[in-house]
C-alpha cells in the first residue's frame, strides 16, 4: 500500500535524527541519561554511578541502535521488529525525561520531552502491529483449529463410509451366493426331473 512506504519513512525520520544527534553529539543527552541511570541505578540498589564516560558510550551505543532501526523501518527491512525495536528504545527515554521526580532539567522541558517520547512510542506500536493487510496470529490459529475440526470430521466419515461399504459388500456377497445356490438346486431339480422323464418315455 502506497500510505505504508510514506507514512514509514516519515515516522522514522524522528528516530534517525534523535539517533544520529546522540550519536555523533552525546554530550547533549548525557546530562539526562545520567539522570536517569541514576534513578535507576537507586532503584535496583547499585550504590556507585556511572563514570561520565560510561554515559557516553551508553548514548552513543542506544542513539546508534535507534537510528539503524529507524533505517530499517524508512526502507521496510522487517517494518514490524524495527517498529517494535523502536518503541523498547524509547522506553528509556521517557524514564529519564520523566517530570515526576526532581530533575536538573526544568519541568516543562522534561514534561515535553515525556509525551513526545510516549507519542513515539505509542506510533511504533502501532507500526509494530501493522500486518499489512495479511491475518494476524490469533486469526492463524483458530483458522488452524477449525481446519483441524474439519479434517477430523472428514476422517470420520470416509470411515463411516468405508464401514457402509463394507457392509454392503457383504450383503451383496452373501446375497450373491444365496441365489447361487438356489440356483443350482433348482437346476439339479431340473434335470433329475428331465431324467426321469426321458426314462418313462423309453420304458413305453
Amino acid at each position: 500500500m502506497l500510505l505504508r512506504h510514506v507514512a514509514r519513512p516519515m515516522l522514522a525520520s524522528w528516530f534517525i535524527y534523535d539517533g544520529v544527534q546522540a550519536a555523533l553529539k552525546p554530550a547533549e543527552h548525557v546530562r539526562a541519561a545520567r539522570h536517569g541511570t541514576s534513578l535507576v541505578g537507586r532503584q535496583v540498589g547499585i550504590a556507585t554511578p556511572l563514570s561520565e564516560r560510561q554515559v557516553s558510550v551508553l548514548v552513543r551505543a542506544h542513539g546508534a541502535a535507534t537510528a539503524v532501526a529507524g533505517l530499517c523501518l524508512a526502507f521496510g527491512k522487517a517494518p514490524r521488529t524495527a517498529a517494535l525495536t523502536l518503541a523498547a528504545l524509547s522506553v528509556p527515554l521517557a524514564v529519564v525525561n520523566q517530570p515526576f521526580t526532581p530533575g536538573d532539567a526544568p519541568r516543562d522541558e522534561r514534561t515535553r520531552k515525556f509525551v513526545a517520547n510516549l507519542g513515539a512510542i505509542g506510533a511504533a506500536l502501532i507500526a509494530g502491529a501493522d500486518y499489512e493487510g495479511r491475518p494476524g496470529v490469533r486469526w492463524r490459529v483458530d483458522r488452524a483449529r477449525k481446519d483441524l475440526e474439519l479434517a477430523k470430521n472428514a476422517k470420520h466419515q470416509v470411515d463411516a463410509a468405508k464401514h457402509s461399504i463394507g457392509s454392503v459388500t457383504d450383503r451383496a456377497a452373501h446375497t450373491v451366493t444365496a441365489g447361487t445356490r438356489t440356483a443350482t438346486r433348482s437346476a439339479r431339480r431340473a434335470a433329475s426331473s428331465a431324467a426321469g422323464t426321458v426314462k418313462s418315455a423309453v420304458a413305453h
